[in-house]
């Protein structure tokens, strides 16, 4: 089910109305970027982060469902997903973000279907 993907999870620890922009990012197996936008409207939580030379300087969408933690003293954030798993997601378009339904299903199942660690008591 990709329908929590959108939302960050109770155990990521993620404060409505704090911005994330700049935050690094950090991947299970290391650093990926930081965050250039991101969105907390309820159903629509993500990530968009700059990889910068990690992947040519592309752009990954994250749905806030893959957060695994909020570092606010080091402004970080934790991603439950290897860099494989996110170099290998659906390229981050910036229209198709913006108004189209499928894109964020593709997405979402994307990581669905590499679903990550679960913290115990979490979906």
């Amino acid at each position: 089910m990709t329908d929590t993907m959108w939302n960050y999870a109770p155990a990521a620890d993620f404060t409505s109305g704090t911005d994330l922009t700049g935050w690094r990012v950090e991947a299970t197996d290391g650093h990926i970027g930081k965050i250039d936008k991101h969105s907390s409207e309820v159903g629509a939580q993500y990530l968009v982060v700059d990889t910068g030379v990690w992947i040519f300087g592309k752009e990954v969408l994250l749905p806030a469902g893959t957060v695994t933690a909020v570092d606010l003293d080091n402004q970080t954030v934790r991603i439950g997903r290897t860099k494989d798993e996110i170099k290998n997601a659906p390229e981050f378009d910036k229209d198709k973000h913006l108004g189209s339904p499928d894109y964020h299903q593709q997405v979402g199942s994307h990581y669905a279907v590499h679903p990550g660690p679960r913290t115990p008591g979490t979906l």
